[in-house]
């Protein structure tokens, strides 16, 4: 089979200083074995396989696997894969881009030059268990004195959420990956106007217990969350922009917006490879 290909760039308009993403297009006879494999080979942090849609009301369907596993909702392989869909002349059913996945029916929006996702509903919230909060500082390699507050925001990936006091703090923290096996943790704190300008608000980090370990450049998923449990408890306000991989030679910007019952976690889509798979 002969497939389309492209690898975008994901939250950033700066060349290759967003989150990669490979889209892999018309994949519906592909197995699963072959989508992990092919997502195993690409080594991005994921890869997604767009597909016909099942439900009715959607515009295409599609499948989100990193190198490990799969996973029933990402942030920014729905932004890169409503992108690649919409640059391939599809025409939509309705006024938004509705994406089929695991998680259900993710409506993108059109914000000018960018695409935006309704942030899904979390599916665990709430305060972090002491042992889970325990093995997250050994990991992050803090002190109970250095975070404002821990919660569970997951809405697939199964994210946890620190926030921490200012931005400094995220950025200056240096895990121990051989303590965070199994955890995905988010770290987030405000900037400071005066000193850092108005560029962004918030400081976001991820960090990835799989495998050997890996901070993950920039998160649609993990913002998606932060956003609704900042929002809602009056810490952020209803408009505001993250930065998320400075710490890694990265300049992410997710911009997030509440619009009505919505929250929606938007950013620039940029393509950098365009071509075709040989499978």
């Amino acid at each position: 089979m002969e497939l389309i290909f492209r690898q975008v760039d994901v939250f950033s308009t700066e060349p290759f200083r967003g989150n990669p993403l490979a889209v892999i297009v018309g994949a519906d006879g592909l197995s699963d074995a072959q989508m992990a494999q092919i997502a195993n080979w690409t080594n991005l942090s994921e890869t997604t396989f767009l597909l016909k849609p099942t439900h009715p009301d959607a515009d295409y369907r599609v499948r989100i696997f990193t190198p490990h596993a799969e996973l029933p909702f990402a942030g920014h392989p729905t932004l890169g894969s409503a992108y690649v869909w919409r640059s391939l002349g599809r025409m939509v059913k309705s006024d938004v881009i509705l994406q089929e996945c695991a998680a259900g029916l993710i409506p993108v929006h059109t914000r000018g030059q960018q695409l935006a996702f309704a942030a899904p509903p979390r599916r665990r919230t709430g305060p972090v268990g002491q042992d889970d909060l325990d093995r997250a500082l050994k990991g992050l390699q803090l002190m109970p004195c250095d975070i404002l507050d821990a919660q569970w925001a997951d809405n697939g990936p199964g994210w946890m959420v620190l926030r921490l006091h200012t931005r400094d703090d995220v950025l200056a923290i240096r895990p121990d990956w051989s303590l965070l096996k199994g955890q995905k943790i988010g770290a987030v704190g405000a900037w400071d106007p005066a000193q850092e300008g108005m560029e962004a608000q918030f400081e976001v980090r991820a960090f990835v217990g799989e495998g050997q370990g890996w901070e993950d450049p920039v998160t649609g998923s993990l913002n998606a969350a932060i956003a609704q449990w900042l929002i809602e408890s009056g810490i952020a306000p209803s408009r505001y922009v993250a930065s998320q991989g400075a710490a890694i030679g990265r300049a992410g910007r997710v911009f997030v917006e509440q619009a009505g019952g919505d929250i929606l976690i938007g950013g620039d889509v940029v393509p950098r490879i365009v071509g075709s798979l040989i499978v």
